[in-house]
């Protein structure tokens, strides 16, 4: 495997409308290793969910900048290929774009990932246009959001076609070079896909968008909670780790663990 990123930003935007773009979320060494060793992960997201699938939290509203940075370091670290995306977290770019660019600029450095995400529509997108003149590669999120679930009332389809479309556009025009799209109805994320000229990532949003993202944890059967209608699971991975835990179990209660072979001499 190379020791270079061989996805970038120009790469990643010119996927649109082509090959549908992989992106599935990590929040450390060993499982960004895993998944980008396999050359199908066009993108790593180092995802704001890990409030809820690591800290074990009811939202994402917790999770601080410091602690998005300890995860996407680690990420970078695990990653060769695959083009790396950091959330920035709730209160990390709301109060001014001084303080967007301050907050971003400090994750690019300090985890030397490729580029960053911020939730919000046409209220961010002077946010978003002063990023991209920083150099600073953004890319957008529609839709649910799940930063400001209480003041959606929950986590829900998003129906509210105008406001998605206005959204939408106003962060493309902005400079973001993608927008991931989630939980919106099929028909309203191939609206969407089609009106931007910058690569849709969808979750929850329809096979119509340039690609589609998951959370690393749903993805692998990996999280013991609620399972949203748009998660498919590719394997039940924590039934394995509960029978690797009673068979482990089994063998030091029988004195059969470790072995004369696995002993020292």
């Amino acid at each position: 495997m190379s020791t270079q990123k061989t996805v970038t930003v120009p790469e990643f935007v010119g996927r649109k409308g082509g090959e549908p773009i992989v992106m599935i979320t990590a929040a450390d060494f060993t499982m960004a290793r895993l998944m980008d060793s396999t050359g199908e992960v066009d993108c790593l997201l180092v995802g704001d969910s890990l409030g809820t699938v690591v800290q074990g939290r009811p939202t994402t509203l917790a999770v601080t900048l410091d602690q998005m940075i300890y995860h996407t370091e680690m990420v970078v670290r695990g990653t060769q290929r695959a083009l790396v995306v950091a959330d920035m977290p709730f209160g990390s770019y709301h109060e001014s774009i001084e303080q967007a660019i301050r907050n971003a600029t400090r994750m690019m450095q300090a985890t030397g990932c490729t580029a960053v995400k911020l939730e919000g529509g046409v209220r961010f997108a002077d946010t978003v246009k002063a990023l991209v003149e920083c150099g600073i590669p953004v890319v957008g999120h529609v839709g649910l959001m799940p930063q400001t679930v209480h003041a959606m009332g929950g986590y829900k389809v998003q129906r509210n076609e105008q406001k998605i479309l206005d959204d939408a556009s106003a962060i493309a025009e902005a400079g973001a070079f993608g927008v991931v799209l989630e939980c919106l109805p099929a028909e309203l994320g191939k609206r969407v896909t089609e009106m931007i000229k910058v690569p849709t990532i969808g979750i929850g949003a329809g096979v119509h968008c340039d690609g589609q993202v998951l959370v690393g944890h749903d993805l692998l059967g990996l999280f013991d909670g609620h399972r949203p209608k748009f998660v498919r699971p590719y394997a039940d991975l924590k039934e394995v780790v509960r029978d690797c835990v009673k068979r482990f179990s089994s063998d030091v209660k029988a004195r059969t663990f470790p072995s004369l072979e696995e002993s020292f001499r």
